[in-house]
């Protein structure tokens, strides 16, 4: 069973939405968050990136930046901008982008749901990523951006939703910069609260889509605030951590796509006959993404290929090994362009959403050797997979769209 809790979060002054939120700390480079802070005062941005406010040239992990996120934070309340519920609730967050909608319950979940394998991960953390986020939230005693989890679909809990949303009117109702429709509901009726808490128990799993730095963080953070408080009575907030919670069927996930900067010293007649291989090669007309799974497009400068791997280059019976970005990794990056850690090696980049084709065109011309577009990585594999409790190369799912930041947070 999952094991929920309402909380008594903070969130936007009313009329001040559209100004305060701002994407996730980890899909804004340093430039933006600069001209982001810069342009407005208002901005979640210099909560989630503090460095932004600190002399040129800071560490972005030294304790000033994490001093300077707390002391942000605190004016943003002082302030008003942001303001304390006023007692404890869940929300449902909606998310409108090009006419599709995703209905999110924004909620607490008990860190040992993580600890004791039922919120279910598809990717391995970096221990400096987690270090980054556990001194923030410790610095600033909250959780300042949500973990985006999915379960697999209930039709009671999108019922209730629905309900909800057509008789109650949205906190917030506002179209961000990238053009997703942005609402937020409260919900503070005790016995609905229990409805959902009670649908939630009734689960045996949920399932990370984008966040899993945040969740191993909040995780741990969880149980260094539990070693310095032995008495502890589990119902403290630390034990809890912030969450919104889909249904699979209403999430989109986009490809996630590869730029290489060099042919690893081979010439393109040795790249083209390594690839024949295990591939069966055709030349394209001008760049596309692939139409299926089973296909990747492969971009030289002047060139493009469609590749289709051979039977037999790698195991069709394991699930992992049979995804697309693994068999890219396996039979491509690691034996041919020398790249076996794509976490750390500096030649190459992961561009992910869609309208990619411009951008895989532009770098190709300006910096990049090779582009390598693939098809979107399904939600069923991600469940079995999790469930397998196995875990996907790096860089294997793009969601869309991202939670905005700073529209609620939970305090510690």
């Amino acid at each position: 069973m999952i094991k929920i809790r309402p909380f008594k979060g903070y969130r936007p002054r009313p009329g001040i939405e559209d100004k305060l939120a701002c994407k996730p700390y980890d899909v804004i480079d340093f430039e933006e968050a600069v001209d982001l802070g810069s342009s407005n005062p208002l901005s979640f941005v210099h909560i989630i990136r503090g460095e932004i406010d600190t002399p040129m040239g800071t560490d972005p992990y030294s304790a000033e930046v994490y001093d300077r996120s707390r002391e942000n934070f605190n004016s943003f309340v002082d302030k008003g901008y942001l303001v304390e519920e006023e007692k404890e609730a869940l929300y449902i967050y909606r998310q409108v982008r090009k006419g599709r909608a995703q209905n999110g319950i924004v909620t607490t979940i008990s860190i040992d749901d993580y600890g004791e394998g039922r919120i279910k991960k598809h990717e391995f953390t970096r221990y400096e990523k987690e270090i980054d986020r556990i001194r923030h939230f410790d610095a600033l005693d909250a959780h300042t951006e949500p973990v985006f989890l999915f379960h697999k679909g209930n039709k009671e809990l999108g019922d209730l939703v629905e309900g909800w949303t057509e008789s109650h009117e949205a906190l917030y109702d506002f179209v961000s910069e990238d053009g997703v429709r942005q609402l937020l509901w409260l919900v503070d009726d005790e016995g609905t609260i229990e409805s959902i808490g009670q649908i939630f128990a009734s689960m045996d799993s949920l399932y990370i889509a984008d966040g899993h730095h945040r969740t191993e963080s909040s995780y741990k953070i969880g149980l260094k605030r539990r070693a310095e408080k032995p008495d502890y009575s589990g119902q403290e907030e630390f034990n809890y951590f912030m969450s919104v919670v889909f249904p699979s069927d209403e999430l989109l996930i986009l490809p996630y796509n590869r730029l290489v900067k060099d042919l690893n010293g081979h010439t393109r007649e040795e790249l083209m006959s390594r690839l024949s291989e295990d591939f069966s090669i055709s030349e394209l007309a001008s760049l596309e993404e692939p139409s299926s799974s089973g296909e990747i497009v492969m971009a030289l400068r002047d060139k493009i290929y469609r590749l289709v791997a051979r039977e037999g280059s790698y195991d069709l019976g394991d699930r992992v090994a049979s995804l697309d970005v693994s068999i890219l990794q396996n039979n491509i990056l690691s034996p041919i362009l020398g790249i076996d850690d794509p976490r750390g090696d500096s030649r190459i980049e992961f561009v992910g959403g869609e309208d990619m084709l411009g951008l895989v065109a532009t770098r190709l011309e300006e910096d990049m050797e090779l582009g390598f577009l693939l098809y979107p990585t399904s939600i069923e594999d991600i469940m079995a997979i999790s469930d397998d409790k196995r875990v996907m190369p790096p860089k294997s799912t793009w969601f869309e769209p991202k939670l905005m930041s700073g529209l609620f947070i939970h305090k510690l």
